[in-house]
């Protein structure tokens, strides 16, 4: 097992707005950080083991050191998408970290061993990996392994002093 960290939880939902109002009011978080149109692409990006393409808007903030993530899917096929279809709007993954770029494929290595094969996966621009696996048996309906490197890292820290 490789060093892991919970480092957020995250929703899926329909209404951006709201879902921030009834967390903010719950969890105390004070500012949100809103990216429209994330786009997943077929290039850094698959779902189910194909290429994927999809785009979602994004709301981050922080209760304490926990990142909490808003996802509104808006278009493609997703693991968002899906989630919403057949759950309706809640809670969809927690998200831990890991220290580099090998841990992550470890990581990702280790959880198909354990029985939790990886449904989505990718980078995002700056460098972020990212996969989400089934975590059906803990619960809860996803897992996602990160790599964060330094200035993604950074961008989250300065989302996190928008709450002091």
């Amino acid at each position: 097992m490789h060093d892991q960290t919970p480092v957020q939880v995250a929703w899926v939902t329909r209404d951006l707005d709201a879902t921030e109002q009834m967390l903010s009011a719950l969890s105390g978080a004070k500012t949100w950080v809103r990216m429209p149109d994330v786009h997943f692409g077929p290039e850094t990006c698959t779902h189910r083991g194909e290429p994927a393409d999809f785009v979602a808007d994004i709301s981050l903030s922080y209760a304490g050191d926990l990142q909490l993530e808003l996802i509104a899917p808006v278009r493609g096929e997703s693991i968002y998408a899906e989630f919403l279809e057949s759950h309706g709007a809640g809670l969809h993954h927690i998200c831990v970290a890991v220290p580099d770029a090998d841990a992550f494929e470890a990581a990702l290595d280790d959880a198909a061993a354990a029985g939790a094969p990886v449904v989505t996966r990718g980078v995002m621009p700056g460098g972020m990996h990212f996969g989400y696996v089934s975590g059906a048996d803990a619960g809860v309906p996803f897992v996602e392994i990160a790599y964060i490197p330094p200035d993604i890292q950074a961008f989250f820290d300065h989302v996190k002093q928008q709450q002091q």
